[in-house]
C-alpha cells in the first residue's frame, strides 16, 4: 500500500498537480494497491493468510518498479527531489485544504476501528470459535481490510512515508494496556500522535534547515523497537 501510495504521489508531482490533488491521487493509488494484492490472493480461490501475504508482496514489488520508473522520467532538477523529499515524509507539507477534507473521512474511520475491538479478539481464535461467539467473520475480516486500507492511505498520502510508527507504538501500548483491542487500538493512536508530533519537533529544531521527519522517526523506532523487544523477550524464549 505504501508504494502504491508513493507511486501516486510522484504521479501527481510529475504532472505538477496541486498539493490536494496529489494526496487524493496517492490515497487512489494506494486503495488499488491493496485490491491488487487482495485480487492477487482471491485468484487462487482460498483463505490462506500466506496468499494474502505474497499477494502483498507481489503488488509492493509492481508498484515499487512503477515508482522508479516516475522516478526516472521525472525533471531531476524541479521534479525528482520533491519526489525524494515526499518519500521521506514531512507534516511541514501537509496542505490544510486537504486535511480539512481528509480529516474528518480519517476520523471516522479511525473511531469505527476502536469500536471494533471485541471482535478482533475474537479473530485471534479460529474461525469457528469466532462464529460459536456470534462474530460474523468474513464481514469484521472485510471491513477490517477496508478500514486500515483506508486509514493508511489516507495518513501516508497527507504526510509521506513516516515509517516505524506503525510497527513501534502498539507494542510499546501492549506493554502499557496488555492485549485487549479495545483498549489497545486507541492508545495506540494516541500515543502514535505523540510520539509523531514529537518527532516532528526534534525534526525542525536540531538544524536550520527541517530535516525529513521519516529519518527521525526511523532513527528512533529503531532504537525504541530494540528496548521494547529486549522488555518482552521472557514472553517469547
Amino acid at each position: 500500500m505504501l508504494s502504491g501510495c508513493a507511486f501516486g504521489a510522484a504521479l501527481g508531482i510529475i504532472w505538477h498537480l496541486p498539493p490536494l490533488a496529489i494526496a487524493l491521487v496517492a490515497c487512489v493509488t494506494g486503495l488499488i494497491a491493496v485490491a491488487v494484492g487482495l485480487g492477487i490472493a482471491h485468484m487462487f480461490q482460498t483463505r490462506s493468510i500466506l496468499l494474502l501475504v505474497l499477494g502483498g508482496i507481489v503488488a509492493n514489488a509492481l508498484f515499487t518498479s512503477l515508482l522508479s520508473i516516475a522516478q526516472y522520467v521525472a525533471d531531476p532538477v524541479d521534479q525528482l527531489p520533491s519526489i525524494v523529499y515526499w518519500l521521506l515524509g514531512s507534516l511541514s507539507a501537509v496542505d490544510v485544504q486537504a486535511l480539512w477534507i481528509i480529516g474528518p473521512i480519517l476520523a471516522v474511520a479511525i473511531v469505527l476501528l476502536c469500536l471494533t475491538g471485541r471482535a478482533i479478539d475474537a479473530l485471534s481464535l479460529s474461525d469457528d470459535e469466532a462464529l460459536s461467539l456470534g462474530v460474523p467473520v468474513e464481514q469484521i475480516r472485510g471491513g477490517l481490510i477496508v478500514l486500515t486500507t483506508l486509514i493508511c492511505a489516507l495518513t501516508v498520502s497527507l504526510a509521506g512515508m513516516v515509517g516505524w510508527i506503525g510497527l513501534l507504538i502498539p507494542h510499546l501500548a501492549r506493554l502499557l494496556v496488555g492485549p485487549g483491542n479495545s483498549r489497545l487500538l486507541p492508545l495506540s493512536a494516541c500515543l502514535g500522535g505523540i510520539f509523531l508530533l514529537a518527532a516532528d519537533g526534534v525534526a525542525r529544531s536540531v538544524s536550520a534547515g527541517e530535516i525529513p521527519l521519516g529519518i527521525i522517526t526511523e532513527l528512533f523506532g529503531a532504537i525504541a523497537f530494540v528496548l521494547v523487544l529486549h522488555r518482552v523477550r521472557k514472553g517469547w524464549l
